[in-house]
């Protein structure tokens, strides 16, 4: 079951659904944006790029950032996708992450665009 995120019912009075590729985009935001520490039960999953907007932006920072979001999706989403690569660049305040990844269960190629800061998310 896919189910929707955020999470809402749908017109029916049941759990909202959608479609594999859209689902796993959202798992992959829920990782990018849910900080370390945030989920009781799971006080590794996330990668802490919600916690960025009180750091100067800069290079390292993106590399920094770039190790830790691949680690994540390995760690979290390893059964569902195969990460390809995962960019992130510095773009005046924003953080710009761009994740590659291959859903396995449909083979289908995906190229994803986050966008963190700068008023935006």
């Amino acid at each position: 079951m896919n189910l929707a995120y955020p999470y809402r019912f749908s017109s029916t009075g049941l759990t909202a659904q959608t479609d594999l590729a859209t689902h796993t985009r959202d798992m992959i935001e829920l990782i990018l944006f849910t900080s370390p520490g945030e989920r009781v039960n799971r006080p590794t999953f996330g990668t802490g790029t919600a916690a960025l907007v009180f750091e100067p932006n800069s290079d390292v920072l993106a590399g920094a950032q770039q190790q830790v979001i691949h680690g994540s999706l390995q760690q979290w989403l390893s059964d569902l996708i195969q990460v390809a690569g995962v960019d992130v660049s510095n773009i005046d305040s924003t953080l710009q992450i761009t994740v590659r990844y291959t859903i396995l269960q449909s083979r289908q190629q995906n190229t994803e665009v986050f966008v963190y800061g700068g008023g935006s998310v």
